[in-house]
């Protein structure tokens, strides 16, 4: 009982901290979580395999001595903008509940849009879909497609012509 008793305490002092750009570096991460406390551990995660090897993968953990200092960096430091991006910050302990609050939160935001779950995933489909078209459209328009021009045969004949010709 003690055991999981002092894993839960670890928890407590423990943080996520999420939604990180990748330039931030780990020293930056310690710079910015220590004017709330000691810092005793602090994990900052790095892709280890794949095309993204040696990347950061934007989100670190730090932890603190006390409840009190993870509680205090908690509030202070959650949607803090970091280059631009406002970081998610939580204790560790609450991942799990978050993450399996996330039906509660489709229901809220159902709620806030005012619509069916399955009716606001097609109109979001449709969005994205339209947006694309645009944007093809757009870039065609402007002259920026990626897309080679096709050789016309009535081209290709003056084009052999001059290639056997002597100079």
């Amino acid at each position: 009982m003690d055991i999981k008793r002092l894993e839960a305490d670890k928890l407590d002092c423990r943080l996520y901290v999420g939604n990180l750009d990748f330039r931030i570096s780990e020293s930056e991460i310690i710079k910015m979580f220590s004017p709330f406390g000691k810092i005793t551990a602090e994990d900052f995660l790095w892709h280890t395999r794949g095309p993204k090897r040696g990347e950061p993968r934007g989100y670190a953990f730090v932890q603190y001595t006390t409840k009190e200092e993870a509680q205090l960096a908690k509030e202070k430091m959650n949607g803090k903008l970091v280059c631009g991006r406002p970081m998610v910050v939580h204790l560790a302990s609450e991942k799990s509940s978050l993450d399996s609050s996330s039906s509660h939160r489709a229901v809220k935001d159902k709620k806030l849009t005012g619509g069916s779950g399955g009716k606001s995933q097609y109109t979001d489909r449709a969005a994205k879909i339209a947006a694309i078209k645009n944007k093809l459209k757009s870039l065609e328009e402007g002259g920026c497609s990626t897309k080679k021009p096709r050789l016309n045969p009535d081209n290709l004949t003056g084009i052999r012509e001059q290639s056997h010709k002597k100079f």
